[in-house]
């Protein structure tokens, strides 16, 4: 740092001693002017007086660098050591020239590079950088510090002085501090100004009950404990002392406290002190330490304890072994009842219920003879023979000279346990018939199929037919009505030869045994119908349900629940598609038709990407002069390896699957694209009705999906006739009228087809805005020589007049048929009268024919 000569050393050329000595020969030349010879003496007296005082002040400032008592270091912008003072020396143990103009890192070999950087940043903003580092002495030992550095300009550069503080000592403190907080017998907990956890020794763990492995933060979350003073009143935690020292600053004495650990149901009684810890010249704790023992056997014969186990539904005891003297508080007396007497561990016994006095007699035998903590739950009786269930905990205290003791607590879990078999009996049992729910009959056959004991097992699924007629017309009470009747008749049927469940909507399912009767499926089956025989009655109305049963058998039909369960739907699907009010077993054949159904829903839902459906276009004629006003749009499927399908085999699968809506969707878009072919023709407009599916108004936006088909094409809302089942009404989704209001005013033509098949309520017929009815050939064909067709038909004309709705006769094949439909006054009629279904070139040229 000096850049003068130190007194004795020889001045190097050009210094200060070369000036002094030349202004002096200038001074006493004789050949110069006085005044030159004046100048020259005073130049030389200044000089030798500012060199005096800045000797003067390099002497102050080491003697104050070297008074410094802590390591001080002058360093470049680079890091190299320019000045280092003699307590440096002394803790380095190296010389001041091998530490002087050597990098920084000779004192401490850690530092990362580009080291200085941050260090210069700081500095530059005019604060001190401060940081806690690892310097190396001269034999290679390390000792950590506390680095202070600040920055000053001298001769015109920045350079850093840099004050090391040995911390070993602080260090050694906080060790020591440390090991005795693990070996003190209290409990110590620090915490800080915002009431974290900062610091808690083993003791704490163990008095509050936590393992040294846990998250202790975690495992003092507030929600887990209730806290409650000595008179057993609920403490908010604002009241606790940690908390009141932080807000006051102030120590508390020591006060009793108890805390309830609600996951381990267990109270502990504690003595708790808080002191405030302050940062030097701080007016507000920074941290606040808690130190607290355990008071709990303390408080066991007091009757505060008593009121706070009152509170927690926790009484004690404690059994003198030796003497087999039983002793409890009065919590644990309430507890067990009153009237009886409980002074030895027998008496207790005797309360229990047999099995559990056999599991509290091994516990108590094993907490003596192997020191091993009782933990029991167990069902005992009131001293009135009221049910009680107890949670009892005890740990055994041996002592050669007083005995052995085993202490603990008895709390009363009744409630919990009746709120727990209550929900366990709600998780298996259907709510509305009191029957086992699906999850649990699921179960019960998987257990009973995974155990050979229970033998061969049968499954009987059973359908109500009709169940979805009854809810619609008369409503969801009555169709609840209907299904604990249903339910109430199955039970009386099955008897206790099958376990029953509803296995959801109105299907139920039983589970039997076959091993010691193969009949029994077929038996308890028949039972079954003969018990729906007999009309149900809801309120006023009386109306007959059947039920269709499938039979599957395990393990011939499935050695799976699912796979039992499905087999058994099959055979009730193909009995209600044969004939309702019976019973099928699963058959091979109906193993193969499944495999066949598979199949064709597997080709099914590709055949529209591979453009194997087309349409043909049946005439819907005028019946009076036979001219041909719209037609009707019916699909095709000629598949490439099934060959050509029947609608009525696919169109079924179809709707069960949900291919509908997107085979529904290209019938749209085909006919569409087809009338505007016929436009562009010359025909006109033809209007082509087209059949949708209830499904595509539940899944889907119709009257969207139709707009963009007439928009594509160009067509008015009128050339297109959607004709849909009742089964749009039945399912009366929510946005069905909405829907039904939009194509109307688009100027579509809505029509339900096959009126009078279904079991709609005529009220539905005044509530949507529909333009027609379609009659369904099923009653047509019987025309004119069956009465009951006839009626029918006769019945669904005056219905159609009566609301000034338009009617359409399907299925028309004779003569006969189509003057009895005129006479009727039905205007327009379809069928094969007329023509089949058409391929669009011969329906157009039939169109031209007739017009």
């Amino acid at each position: 740092m000096n850049a003068q000569a130190a007194p004795g050393e020889d001045a190097p050329p050009g210094s200060r001693a070369d000036v002094l000595a030349a202004l002096e020969a200038a001074a006493g030349d004789p050949a110069m002017p006085d005044a030159a010879r004046d100048l020259f003496e005073r130049a030389r007296q200044a000089l030798q007086a500012a060199g005096t005082e800045a000797e003067h002040a390099h002497l102050r400032y080491h003697a104050l660098f070297d008074a410094v008592p802590d390591p001080v270091s002058i360093l470049d912008e680079d890091g190299t050591v320019l000045d280092l003072n003699r307590a440096g020396m002394a803790a380095y143990q190296l010389p001041r020239e091998r530490i002087v103009g050597q990098p920084i890192e000779v004192l401490n070999p850690d530092l990362p590079k580009d080291h200085m950087r941050p260090v210069l940043e700081v500095l530059h903003r005019g604060e001190t950088y401060v940081i806690e580092v690892t310097n190396k002495r001269g034999d290679g030992t390390r000792f950590p510090v506390e680095v202070h550095s600040a920055g000053f300009v001298h001769d015109g550069r920045r350079c850093v002085v840099a004050v090391a503080r040995d911390l070993s000592a602080r260090r050694m403190a906080e060790l020591r501090y440390g090991q005795l907080l693990e070996v003190i017998d209290k409990g110590v907990v620090v915490f800080d100004d915002h009431g974290h956890l900062v610091q808690a020794n083993a003791a704490a763990m163990r008095i509050l009950g936590a393992d040294e492995h846990q998250d202790f933060q975690a495992y003092l979350r507030p929600a887990d404990w209730a806290v409650v003073d000595e008179g057993g009143h609920p403490l908010a935690l604002s009241d606790l002392p940690p908390t009141l020292t932080l807000r006051t600053g102030r120590a508390t004495g020591s006060q009793v406290l108890g805390l309830y650990h609600r996951p381990e149901r267990r109270l502990r009684w504690l003595s708790i002190s808080s002191v405030p810890l302050f940062a030097p010249g701080g007016r507000t704790p920074l941290q606040v330490l808690s130190f607290f023992s355990d008071v709990t056997e303390l408080k066991r014969d007091s009757a505060l304890f008593d009121r706070a186990q009152s509170l927690a539904h926790i009484g004690g005891w404690e059994w003198e072994v030796d003497r087999d003297a039983l002793y409890m508080t009065e919590e644990a007396t309430r507890i067990l009842g009153a009237g009886r007497e409980v002074r030895s561990i027998g008496d207790l016994l005797a309360a229990l219920a047999e099995a559990d006095c056999v599991r509290m007699d091994q516990a108590l035998h094993q907490a003596i003879h192997d020191n091993r903590p009782i933990d029991l739950e167990v069902e005992a009786k009131h001293a009135d023979g009221s049910p009680l269930w107890l949670r009892i905990i005890g740990e055994a205290e041996i002592n050669r000279s007083e005995g052995t003791s085993i202490t603990g607590t008895l709390q009363d879990i009744t409630e919990r346990k009746q709120e727990q078999e209550t929900l366990r009996i709600r998780a298996r049992t259907d709510p509305l018939t009191g029957l086992l729910n699906r999850d649990a009959m699921l179960h019960e056959l998987e257990t009973r199929m995974r155990d050979p004991m229970h033998g061969p097992i049968a499954v009987l699924y059973i359908d109500l037919d009709r169940f979805k007629v009854v809810n619609d017309v008369l409503g969801h009470a009555a169709g609840d009505d209907l299904l604990n009747a249903a339910a109430r008749r199955i039970s009386r049927a099955a008897g206790t030869e099958g376990l029953i469940a509803r296995f959801g909507g109105d299907e139920f399912l039983v589970i039997c045994n076959t091993g010691d009767d193969e009949s029994r499926p077929e038996r308890i089956a028949d039972a079954i119908l003969d018990g729906f025989s007999e009309s149900f009655r809801f309120e006023k109305e009386e109306f007959a349900i059947t039920a269709s049963i499938g039979i599957a058998r395990a393990p011939r039909d499935g050695d799976r629940p699912q796979t039992l369960i499905q087999n058994a739907d099959a055979a009730m699907y193909d009995s209600k598609r044969r004939i309702r009010n019976g019973r099928q077993e699963f058959t091979p054949e109906l193993a193969q038709s499944q495999q066949n159904r598979l199949r064709m829903e597997t080709h099914l839902r590709r055949a529209a990407d591979n453009d194997e459906f087309r349409l043909v276009y049946q005439p819907q004629v005028d019946l009076r002069q036979g001219t041909i006003v719209a037609a009707e749009a019916l699909i095709r499927w000629q598949n490439h390896q099934l060959g050509e399908m029947r609608p009525d085999h696919f169109i079924g699968h179809a709707e069960n699957t949900g291919d509908i809506v997107r085979i529904g969707r290209w019938v749209l878009r085909e006919a569409c694209r087809q009338a505007a072919e016929w436009r562009d023709a010359g025909l006109g407009i033809i209007r082509v009705a087209v059949n949708v599916s209830y499904r595509q108004f539940l899944v889907e936006d119709l009257a969207d999906t139709i707009r963009k088909a007439l928009d594509e094409h160009g067509l008015p809302g009128s050339a297109l006739e959607l004709e849909f089942t009742e089964r749009v009404l039945i399912e009366d989704a929510p946005d069905t009228l909405r829907t039904f209001a939009i194509l109307r005013e688009m100027g579509v033509i809505l029509t339900i087809d096959d009126f009078g098949e279904g079991y709609s309520a005529l009220n539905y017929l005044r509530r949507l805005p529909i333009h027609g009815l379609k009659l369904s050939q099923l009653f047509v064909e019987g025309v004119p020589d069956n009465h009951s067709d006839v009626a029918v038909c006769q019945a669904v004309a005056g219905i159609a007049r009566s609301l000034g709705l338009g009617l359409v006769a399907e299925g028309i094949e004779s003569e006969a048929q189509r003057r009895f439909m005129l006479e009727l006054g039905v205007p327009v009629g379809q069928g094969f009268l007329f023509a089949p279904g058409l391929p669009p070139e011969e329906f157009a040229r039939r169109l031209r024919g007739t017009s």
